[in-house]
């Protein structure tokens, strides 16, 4: 039992090497029995599809996400000092499972209901009515202008998410490497923050 779990774990981070590198729709079952160090076949007895085993490293990586944007959203803290810390997190997380954006587009495009029942059954789904509550009211007050809490959370998904999906165009076009990427995804953990604080402000 041991040993079967041992080779589970095995499985499970080649699958993540390989569709970071990859994607779903480039990486085979060939390549992630190759970086685990074991045959196909033995790979075809844990897990019958790279389809299958895809959906359990997204489970396992965006259960992790919203795990961690979730503990953000609930704390009680200045809605200024929140939203730079979601967005720094929220970059932080994309950067260590990159996949996850494609993947989903990919998802909602194919199946959007689907997607939906997915993601928001999640155990650590956060309470996004709350922070939406939490956005109006403090449009009411002043402490920000009054603003859609839609357009807030579109505003601050996108940004954050794009640079991932559009990473080979962003590299081709400015002739980055991986490590000028990298210090550029660091740049915007604060720049995003500024923007949408700017924007916030009354």
């Amino acid at each position: 039992m041991a040993q079967e779990r041992n080779t589970e774990e095995l499985i499970i981070e080649a699958a993540k090497k390989i569709f970071v590198k990859r994607g779903l729709a480039g990486a085979r079952m060939q390549d992630i029995a190759d970086e685990a160090g074991i045959n196909k076949a033995m790979l075809h007895y844990y897990y019958r599809s790279k389809e299958k085993l895809f959906e359990i490293v997204f489970n396992e990586a965006f259960s992790k996400v919203l795990g961690r944007l979730g503990n953000i959203l609930n704390q009680p803290m200045p809605l200024e000092e929140k939203i730079r810390t979601l967005v720094e997190n929220y970059i932080a997380n994309i950067a260590e499972t990159p996949y996850l954006p494609i993947f989903v587009l990919n998802e909602i495009n194919q199946q959007p209901e689907m997607m939906v029942k997915r993601v928001s059954s999640q155990p650590a789904f956060p309470d996004m009515m709350l922070f939406m509550k939490e956005i109006i009211e403090a449009g009411k007050k002043g402490i920000i202008r009054e603003v859609s809490p839609v357009q807030l959370f579109l505003n601050i998904v996108s940004m954050c998410i794009f640079p991932f999906v559009a990473r080979p165009l962003i590299q081709g076009i400015f002739l980055q490497d991986n490590v000028q990427f990298d210090m550029l995804i660091e740049e915007r953990k604060k720049l995003v923050g500024d923007v949408i604080i700017s924007w916030l402000k009354p």
